[in-house]
């Protein structure tokens, strides 16, 4: 295989869809909010991790804003 590829001349380029790539990150979730999209998940068959990522997608698509009530 050594003989088909010449891999020391090979140009490296940039990944063209790296402005879309996920970034990790640590964040405090509750439990019951887990607990629902893990249901969810459960019955769609898409990880949890993947549900909560595409419902914050829609949200910045339709620009949702969260609804305080603030308790006094």
């Amino acid at each position: 295989m050594k003989n088909e590829y010449d891999l020391e001349n090979m140009r490296s380029r940039g990944n063209p869809y790296a402005k879309r790539l996920k970034k990790q990150i640590t964040i405090r979730i509750g439990v019951d909010v887990i607990g629902y999209f893990k249901t969810l998940s459960e019955e769609t068959g898409i990880p949890y991790q993947n549900l909560i990522n595409l419902y914050l997608q829609e949200c910045v698509e339709k620009k949702k804003k969260p609804n305080f009530e603030w308790v006094s």
